[in-house]
């Protein structure tokens, strides 16, 4: 793929099995040198980084990267770095990405959708109700899906598909067939006045973070659920700890925290009325992506534009 080229990447991804990734980076691009951090080298060598949360300063220490490669869908982990060195920024789309993403939407809208949290509750109480709570169909189901990027799209065109009453909102105008589409401040407060079922897949940057806060989850009809799956800096959780004590939200779920792993004795351990999972919601298998990466190397190498550059400004 390379040629004579000497071309090295460095995964930088602590705790995120950099082996793995360099046996399908082996097995695709023999002739690609992978390292894996903290084992660098020559700094001198790396022309690109595969990165996940990269420790603040580290990529600065390579004085001939050329591009940084996110190994996930978004570059919030990335941009909080104050050393970031001025250098192209490409994140994964890839369609297992992507399915795993609303596979996780669809799983949860449909249990609140069909009040599994309450026969869970009658289940560990020893008590038999069979009588129908809240019985509609999905049409009469409004779900709002913040975020209408690759993910969110996909999310709602499925949700959409099972019959769901679904609208979505982004900061920009979108078009979406069979989908109320609101974008814009203005767009944001009519929308949450629609969504019994909120869901969050929007990126993290300056203009997101702590958006599902007092005000917004307010402004949902009473009783809504929330699902988070974007991340955890989106969420104000001592405003969530509040709205599902009075009552404004059932239940909510959520993938992404503000720590991770969250701390033992952190309140949403224990909370009846909160579903956890441990930022699973989707993972980027390499045999997926790695194909992705080398193809960017490539054009890198070549200058060609490369595939899925962000704008750093803008966080996506």
């Amino acid at each position: 793929m390379f040629g004579t080229l000497s071309v090295t990447l460095l995964i930088i991804a602590p705790g995120e099995r950099p082996d793995w990734w360099q046996r399908e980076f082996a097995r695709l691009v023999p002739d690609l040198e992978v390292r894996a951090w903290p084992d660098v080298g020559d700094p001198a060598d790396i022309r690109s980084a595969l990165a996940w949360k990269p420790p603040s300063d580290e990529l600065a220490k390579l004085p001939n990267l050329k591009a940084i490669w996110s190994m996930g869908a978004g570059i919030d982990h990335i941009l909080v770095d104050d050393a970031l060195p001025d250098v192209p920024i490409t994140r994964v789309v890839d369609p297992y990405l992507t399915a795993g993403i609303t596979e996780y939407v669809l799983l949860h809208v449909l249990r609140y959708h069909r009040n599994q949290p309450v026969f869970e509750a009658q289940q560990r109480d020893h008590v038999w109700d069979d009588r129908a709570r809240d019985l509609r169909q999905a049409d009469e189901r409004p779900v709002g899906v913040m975020g209408l990027g690759e993910l969110g799209r996909d999310a709602v065109a499925k949700l959409t598909h099972l019959g769901f009453d679904t609208a979505g909102w982004s900061r920009t105008a979108k078009d979406i067939s069979g989908v109320a589409c609101f974008h814009g401040p203005d767009g944001l407060a009519p929308f949450l006045a629609r969504s019994e079922i909120l869901v969050c897949l929007l990126p993290l940057t300056d203009q997101t973070a702590g958006i599902l806060d007092r005000d917004t989850l307010a402004r949902l009809p009473e009783g809504a659920y929330l699902i988070n799956a974007a991340r955890g800096g989106h969420l104000v959780e001592a405003d969530l700890i509040d709205a599902l004590a009075a009552g404004q939200i059932t239940h909510a779920t959520l993938d992404v925290f503000h720590e991770e792993p969250l701390p033992g004795d952190h309140p949403f351990w224990d909370h009846p009325q909160i579903t956890m999972t441990p930022h699973n919601a989707s993972i980027t298998d390499p045999r997926s992506v790695v194909a992705q990466v080398a193809e960017n190397i490539r054009r890198l190498e070549a200058g060609e534009p490369l595939l899925h550059q962000v704008d750093r400004v803008a966080g996506y």
